[in-house]
């Protein structure tokens, strides 16, 4: 018996032994993969940082290899790779071993200005040669309206001038139709877009004729849409107004006493206001519930409003719609009869419906 519980135990032993190293020989390489595929990505992403694309990248270990495109600088590939976190040893294959020249920077372009008002197109720059004025004036002639006159504002000049109107000649396409005074000003960094042009995508072409004009300039686009057109007013809605006025005065809303239930006479009244509602669809109107002086403020008051919230309530289920009405309750505030009299107390408990004033 004892020898028949010791070898399980040894067995057990054993198989903990096993599991740390099995799991360090999985563990391991997951581990060097994941480090290599970092180094990989941080040293791509330190070369192109550096405006040096197209190398491969090939990390074993710690150690990098690079293969580079002919005319790369492999010296400045090296000491880039070199600072990369991580890297150990650099190796660099193809490329050039002394630092090739930074070419020089393209002639900047002089400021120019190009405009349209409703009597001319205006173009305002510095030429190289009279080559150049006269194809922009072409590109002028290309979409100039009948009528419109060329406001000719170009100067030769062979030192600074513009060498050909490829700068110019997307700007005039762009801003050459359209609503009122708009123009593109370039003071040498920015191109500046000001004026108010027919709609959203005129104002896209006209950014991205700018971008087209002057490669790396900023655009500040600054046009303007003209306001949309205010809708027009039917007949009806001129005249809702004075026609509710006019309903009010012939037909009551009046309720039973102490509730918000109108009484049979003025079921009618509900019924003719909702269909004269329904004439002008964007007025907005106030339901205004009133009470008698029978009972006291504290009850009044909330009374008063539910007899506004009642008369909404019905004209909503007749078809008008809801955020249209304002339902508010004024209590025995507003008494347009003596509450003296069972008449004049009829005629308080009431709701009247009227232009809204406030928003």
């Amino acid at each position: 018996m004892p020898g028949l519980v010791r070898r399980p135990l040894v067995v057990w032993l054993l198989a903990a032994l096993a599991v740390p190293v099995l799991l360090t020989a999985v563990l391991i390489p997951a581990k060097a993969g994941t480090t290599e595929d970092e180094l990989r990505d941080r040293t791509t992403a330190a070369l192109q940082a550096r405006g040096i694309n197209g190398a491969e990248v090939d990390i074993d270990g710690r150690d990098a290899t690079i293969a580079v495109p002919a005319g790369v600088d492999a010296g400045e590939v090296r000491e880039v790779v070199a600072g990369v976190d991580g890297v150990r040893s650099v190796k660099v294959d193809g490329g050039t071993t002394e630092s090739t020249p930074t070419p020089p920077p393209p002639a900047a372009i002089a400021p120019f200005e190009v405009g349209r008002t409703a009597q001319a197109i205006r173009v305002q720059a510095v030429v190289r040669d009279q080559a150049v004025k006269d194809a922009v004036a072409a590109e002028v002639g290309k979409v100039i309206d009948e009528g419109k006159e060329f406001d000719n504002r170009i100067t030769v000049d062979a030192a600074t001038g513009l060498p050909d109107a490829s700068a110019l000649a997307p700007l005039i396409q762009a801003l050459a139709f359209g609503p009122g005074d708009v123009s593109a000003r370039y003071d040498g960094t920015t191109i500046t877009l000001t004026g108010q042009v027919a709609d959203q995508a005129a104002k896209a072409t006209a950014a991205r004729a700018a971008a087209k004009a002057v490669p790396g300039a900023v655009v500040a686009n600054e046009l303007e849409l003209p306001p949309p057109p205010k809708p027009e007013v039917s007949e009806a809605c001129r005249t809702f107004g004075s026609r509710l006025a006019e309903f009010s005065r012939h037909n009551k809303i009046v309720f039973l006493s102490g509730t918000s239930i109108v009484n049979d006479a003025s079921k009618g009244s509900v019924i003719r206001a909702a269909a004269l509602l329904k004439t002008c669809t964007t007025a907005r109107v106030e339901v205004a519930g009133h009470t008698d002086n029978l009972g006291s403020p504290a009850t009044s008051l909330p009374l008063s409003q539910r007899r506004a919230d009642a008369v909404k309530a019905t004209l909503v289920r007749l078809g008008v719609r809801a955020d249209r009405i304002l339902a508010h309750g004024y209590g025995e505030s507003f008494p347009v009869a003596p509450n003296t009299t069972a008449a004049g107390r009829i005629a308080n408990r009431r709701a009247e419906i009227r232009v809204q004033s406030g928003p």
